[in-house]
């Protein structure tokens, strides 16, 4: 084996000293020096951890995880010391033929020199298999550069229970000149998951105490959880004064603080409260509900989060299609297109959100324009390889088992990003501003992201491509929430604990499960931390005292620099009593002032107070900024309706209109979503459209409104079946686009595995004969959940049980996905939902293919191979397999005892059930019917099944049965009717060759 520079490296007889530099790889800081190295003798080689370790202190060598540095065993290492930044390696011995140095050599190491003691000749190569730990002088550096030798990827347990809060603070290792301030911790929170600060920068945590307590989540579901307050009051950065303001809830999952009310989302239900402390003392002590919105069921990991009050003055949550705004002091609700996301929002200058879905392993959609709009995503809005993750954790605790695990054990994609958010603060570096920063709890890292906006299309960008911007070797470090903080640093939770998949992926025997019980990670609970992430060059802001101040102190805030305080002056004067009083200045700041912030902020504070004037937004749309004019296209909504001669001029006769991609795209939405008839109005979108052919976003958006047009003519057809019908099938499709579409994919073929090519993240939907037939397997899974592979294919993961929802919600969403993909069935009801769900009241675990198959076979999906006659109507007999409930069979003879149909298969299958649709000839389903069966076609079986059709869709069922020929016998008469068949299909399982 070759060096990689050239020569050999068997060694003969000679001592070599290999020093590993520190400086000259980009996963090293210049000022970094070697602190600690552990190392595990290979086989017939002398211990040798002990000589190095003679060097280090007792609390140095403590935080020191076990690494282990292989050689041959013919090479001794017999002194290790540091000297000018470099570790020094002296080995001696002499190499059997063909052992070189190389063998123990891997990409991606620091470069070593070897320096032979007789003539120092040097020459460079690179360590593998060797592992290096390095403390920084002012942080530890955690990095391992291999897996030991002859260890299976993340099969070396090399941490147990927690490390100090010293220990894991120090593990954390940053890009150069960034830094984490531990700000709060436990004992004063534990499992923290959101936060977000008042006017006064109080800050609330949201803690989930009862989440995944032990790997079966045994009393989640008990309301023991709470928000927490926590206050600085002596101005150096850490919160010294706590108090429990909210105890006893259950698993809470959005705060959102308003004036000095604080309004708050828990678990299990859509409800809305806003809660006060009106003494001073830290505790709420008045509750009011805000919004009456029902239950919600699912797994918790499935419902809402968020509420982030946007520029817009909406109020955003994740998975429902809605969203609420305060008007004249009452909580308005209306819907939007789409819902979408799962922990957390992100929220950019321009009011764009950024949502995320771990379990369709998302780091960021719909962030290409405000979502009232439609859920819009683009090609390419990220740059290629972006999902890929480069952790340094190699703890192969990920959901989607070993597809999931890179070659040393760790996450190789996003799968578990949460709580993005956009840097918009003023004290971190400038090139920060305006990037999205993605924690990444499974693989304990911290993406940045550089966001890119051209053309009116944003693309996303690894910042540090090969490796990431925050990351640990730290079990236990779980970064799910990120934010801009009012002081102009940017906040990050810590959940800090060992399980962060909720119980539905860590069964017993589940993959996860193993993981789980080897690491013993489920023993690592309550703890929790929040960092400051900050630079060299920071300095905190002064803290905000917003609430004390009046309402016209608060508009000069409204140019902060700070997008938190802007966010915050805005939606205090919007809530205040006298903000009438201040119209006329934030008239003269939306004109006047020189910060585009300010004017853009002036303008949407109008707006929520209702005294936004067609003037000034006429005005707007000359402003010297782009996202001013862009963000008036969107004031101008509400006088596009009302069909505003003035505002309708400023569009036709805009200078920028034509030229500003960020504004013609705006026109484009805007005209289409005030619904206007004005023919000026919708000449300029076509005109406009017509003119930006080239631009990316516009193919998008008339596909989007084709599709709409499409969705009305499912709406009226669906309609024509029933009302009922039709009622169901929407709530279905907002179920499904709020859940299952991360997995099962908007069109239903199952969502792409980053990083996997072929492989899907759950089964297609679209013409699947699971299906079609009965709904009771269908519902069986949606109440239970299914595991293990399906079809011969494994999938990742498992489909969570939804039993938790009601009814009709699993009625819904049932029949959603059995009339939609090409497949074409009936109705199913709550009460049809609430048999199956009485029939396994007791069942917790989720089935198996074989289970359900038992239960309730498919339908076999062979048709095109059946082999069909009968003893009428030959000739038509395609007609009942050709999946066109157009087509027909048909005897082209009235009813008579004794006609027919015989159905050969081309193997032997397990058959239980025939179902006959007479589909558009309603009457011409069979008075009688008699079901034989035959492996052979000469034995038959004694009748299966006797009975009468009584409409248009007959299913006859009967004792799971081998066949490989069917014979169906029309028994009675009809004195006008032929006998019809539009589609034929059978439930079943093929179970041999023929």
């Amino acid at each position: 084996m070759k060096c990689p520079l050239g020569g050999s490296h068997g060694l003969q007889n000679e001592t070599s000293i290999w020093e590993a530099s520190l400086a000259t790889d980009s996963h090293f800081s210049p000022k970094s020096q070697w602190r600690c190295l552990q190392i595990h003798a290979a086989p017939h080689q002398e211990p040798l951890g002990s000589a190095a370790q003679r060097t280090l202190s007792s609390s140095e060598s403590s935080i020191c995880p076990s690494r282990i540095l292989r050689a041959p065993p013919e090479i001794r290492i017999s002194t290790i010391k540091e000297a000018n930044e470099r570790l020094i390696i002296t080995t001696a011995g002499k190499s059997k033929a063909g052992v070189e140095i190389s063998k123990i050599i891997t990409e991606g190491t620091p470069p070593l020199k070897r320096t032979n003691s007789g003539n120092h000749s040097q020459k460079e190569t690179s360590l593998t298999k060797v592992t290096f730990i390095t403390y920084s002088m002012k942080r530890l550096l955690p990095l391992m550069l291999s897996a030991p030798l002859l260890a299976e990827p993340g099969d070396t347990v090399y941490q147990k229970g927690f490390l100090s809060k010293d220990e894991a603070h120090k593990s954390i290792e940053l890009q150069d000149g960034y830094s984490l301030d531990l700000v709060l911790s436990d004992p004063h929170i534990h499992e923290p998951v959101a936060m977000a600060w008042d006017g006064n920068g109080a800050l609330y945590v949201v803690e989930m105490r009862t989440y995944m307590q032990d790997a079966d989540a045994a009393e989640e579901q008990t309301p023991k959880s709470r928000i927490s307050r926590h206050e600085d009051t002596n101005g150096d950065g850490v919160y010294d004064k706590h108090s429990i303001f909210i105890d006893n809830i259950l698993l809470p999952r959005m705060v959102l603080p308003l004036d000095d009310r604080i309004m708050v989302g828990i678990t299990n239900t859509l409800d809305l409260w806003t809660y006060r402390d009106s003494d001073g003392d830290g505790v709420a002590d008045e509750k009011v509900k805000i919004h009456e919105g029902g239950k919600r069921g699912g797994n918790m990991e499935h419902q809402p989060s968020g509420l982030i009050w946007n520029l817009d003055n909406w109020i955003y949550l994740t998975y429902e299609n809605k969203r609420y705004r305060y008007t004249n002091g009452k909580l308005e609700v209306q819907q939007l297109p789409r819902g979408g996301g799962q922990w957390g929002i992100g929220m950019d200058d321009a009011g764009r959100n950024y949502y995320s879905a771990a379990g369709g392993e998302k780091p960021a959609f719909y962030f290409q324009q405000p979502i009232a709009y439609g859920a819009l995503d683009l090609p390419e809005q990220e740059a290629n390889g972006f999902r890929e993750v480069f952790p340094i954790a190699d703890v192969p605790d990920v959901q989607g088992g070993k597809r999931r695990v890179n070659k040393r054990g760790g996450l190789n994609n996003f799968t578990g990003c949460a709580g993005q958010g956009i840097y918009r603060g003023d004290r971190l570096p400038a090139d920060l501003k305006g990037n999205l920063i993605i924690p990444e709890p499974v693989g304990r890292l911290i993406r940045r992201a550089i966001v890119t906006r051209e053309e009116g299309r944003t693309v996303l960008t690894n910042a540090y491509p090969g490796t990431e911007f925050i990351r640990t070797r730290d079990i236990n470090f779980r970064p799910l929430w990120a934010t801009t903080s009012p002081d102009g640093a940017m906040m990050v939770i810590d959940m800090h604990r060992g399980i962060i998949q909720q119980g539905n992926w860590t069964r017993p025997g589940s993959y996860l499960r193993s993981v789980i019980d080897k690491w013993e990670i489920d023993k690592n609970i309550q703890k929790g931390r929040v960092y400051r992430l900050v630079h060299d060059t920071y300095r905190p802001d002064k803290q905000p005292r917003m609430l004390d101040e009046s309402t016209a102190e608060l508009v000069a805030h409204l140019s902060h620099p700070n997008g938190w305080w802007r966010d915050t002056a805005q939606k205090l004067i919007i809530l205040r009593k006298d903000r009438d009083t201040v119209v006329s200045l934030l008239e003269k700041h939306a004109r006047e002032n020189k910060n585009e912030m300010g004017r853009l902020h002036a303008l949407w504070t109008l707006e929520g107070i209702g005294r936004v004037s067609s003037d000034l937004v006429d005005t707007a749309m000359s402003d010297s900024s782009s996202l001013v004019r862009t963000n008036a296209i969107r004031l101008a909504e509400p006088f596009l309706t009302a069909e505003d001669s003035s505002i309708i001029a400023a569009f036709t006769d805009s200078a920028h209109l034509g030229k500003d991609p960020e504004m013609f795209l705006q026109a484009i939405n805007s005209i289409r979503y005030s619904r206007t008839d004005n023919e000026d109005l919708l000449s300029l979108r076509d005109t406009l459209i017509e003119e930006n052919q080239e631009n990316p976003v516009i193919a998008r958006l008339k596909q989007m409104s084709r599709a709409s047009l499409t969705d009305r003519e499912k709406q009226r057809a669906n309609a024509k079946k029933s009302t009922r019908f039709a009622k169901s099938m929407e709530r279905g499709k907002v179920i499904y686009q709020q859940l299952c579409f991360s997995c099962h994919g908007p069109d239903g073929k199952g969502a792409p595995m980053p990083g996997q090519p072929g492989h899907k993240l759950a089964p297609s939907f679209v013409n699947n004969p699971r299906l079609s037939g009965d709904h009771d397997s269908v519902l069986r899974t949606v109440l239970h959940g299914l595991t293990g592979p399906l079809d011969g294919k494994k999938y990742e993961g498992l489909m969570v049980a939804m039993g938790t929802n009601n009814n009709e919600w699993v009625a819904d969403i049932t029949t959603y996905v059995r009339n939609s993909f090409g497949n074409n069935e009936s109705l199913t009801s709550p009460s049809q939902v609430a048999k199956i769900r009485r029939q396994h009241k007791d069942r917790k675990e989720p089935w198996t293919q074989i289970e359900l198959e038992k239960l309730s076979p498919p339908v076999l999906a062979n048709q095109d191979k059946w082999q069909l006659s009968s003893s009428h109507g030959n000739g038509s007999l395609g007609g009942c397999v050709d999946h066109d409930l157009g087509s027909r069979y048909t005897t082209s003879a009235i009813q008579r005892p004794g006609m027919w149909v015989q159905i050969e298969l081309p193997n032997i299958s397990q058959v239980n059930q025939i179902t006959l649709d007479a589909g558009s000839s309603t009457g011409d389903y069979p008075r009688g019917y008699e079901v034989v069966a035959s492996l052979d076609g000469k034995n038959w079986t004694k009748p299966l099944a006797k009975g009468d059709g009584k409409g248009a869709v007959t299913k006859i069922k009967f004792s799971a049965t081998k066949a490989r020929f069917l014979k169906i016998t029309q028994t009675k008469k009809h004195n006008n009717l032929y006998w019809s068949i539009h589609e034929i299909q059978l439930s079943g399982i093929e179970v041999a060759s023929k």
